[in-house]
């Protein structure tokens, strides 16, 4: 279970900087919980601009703290992170409500969406705050008006925080239990038997891992996204042109000279059919380190998806 910090829970509701201060003080104790039990602790690039007081905006007010915890918080909130956007998966077109306010584009929004597909994350309010109440219910409106609600966990105290860190599954703690985890949620997609042996004696990072999960999770929602008539619908639209599309997407084909330079390493044993082999140059990207999941294309209703490399670029020069 990941943390998203709840930005709309930060609206100038202190009446003091004493307030502001024990309450910013109870959210990183939460951030030190996630860290031991190995679990994401994500803000938005935004939330430095929340407003704390009627007056006073968050830099300010942390600028009135100690030295060391104003260093603490303000390189989490402008340098550290991570920052849930750098990799949201819910699109500007998706539509969420929380009290019949709209919130696409917020932490609830992209929690709601994480949880309605399959992605454990949770949020963290700051108290007092218009959000000290768990659960949260949130609304999603399909573009036929139809509705599904769902619940979201929320936390503002610690000591609850820590017992859900305990009774929650296991966090990724290897590329096994990367491969396992992937293989059983991403039942859309078909790993060939070998796929993850690449990331044997890399040297583990969680960050990558749950990276890894977000870009095969959308793969997977984007093999999900056809009508019956095997045409993409309009999320699957939304999908492609924010992922595979546009500027720096998460998903692209290699270049001609990668193609040519290394046609070798980009050909894979078909999964499914022994003795064939299949070229796979479109590849999902994790960066720094560079990481790649080469799969193959196009995707299309009928077709399988292949996820048949998952490890270290390929086309390093």
């Amino acid at each position: 279970m990941d943390l998203l910090v709840n930005d709309l829970s930060l609206h100038g509701q202190f009446a003091d900087l004493e307030g502001f201060q024990r309450s910013i003080g109870e959210l990183m104790k939460i951030r030190q919980a996630a860290n031991r039990h190995r679990r994401a602790f994500y803000c938005h690039r935004n939330l430095v601009n929340g407003q704390v007081t009627a007056d006073k905006g968050l830099p300010a007010a942390v600028q009135t703290m100690p030295l060391d915890q104003k260093r603490v918080i303000m390189g989490w909130l402008t340098q550290q992170g991570p920052f849930w956007e750098d990799d949201r998966l819910h699109e500007g077109g998706d539509w969420y409500e929380c009290r019949s306010d709209v919130v696409t584009d917020t932490a609830i929004g992209e929690v709601a969406h994480c949880v309605l597909n399959g992605v454990d994350r949770a949020l963290v309010s700051f108290e007092p705050s218009d959000f000290a109440y768990s659960p949260v219910s949130v609304d999603h409106i399909d573009d036929d008006g139809e509705k599904v609600t769902v619940d979201v966990l929320n936390f503002w105290q610690p000591a609850t925080a820590e017992a859900a860190f305990v009774s929650a599954p296991q966090a990724l703690v290897s590329w096994a239990a990367l491969r396992d985890l992937s293989v059983l949620r991403f039942d859309s997609l078909t790993f060939a038997e070998n796929a993850f042996e690449p990331l044997k004696g890399q040297p583990f990072k969680v960050g990558v891992a749950e990276r890894i999960l977000v870009r095969l999770e959308v793969l997977s929602r984007l093999k999900g996204s056809f009508g019956a008539d095997g045409a993409l619908t309009h999320q699957g639209h939304e999908i492609y042109g924010k992922h595979f599309a546009g500027g720096k997407p998460w998903f692209s084909d290699s270049s001609d000279s990668e193609k040519v330079a290394f046609r070798t390493e980009l050909t894979f044993k078909n999964p499914d059919v022994p003795g064939q082999h299949i070229f796979c140059p479109w590849h999902g990207k994790v960066k720094t380190p560079q990481y790649r999941v080469h799969f193959s294309w196009p995707i299309t209703a009928d077709a399988p998806v292949y996820v048949v490399y998952v490890g270290p670029k390929i086309t390093k020069k």
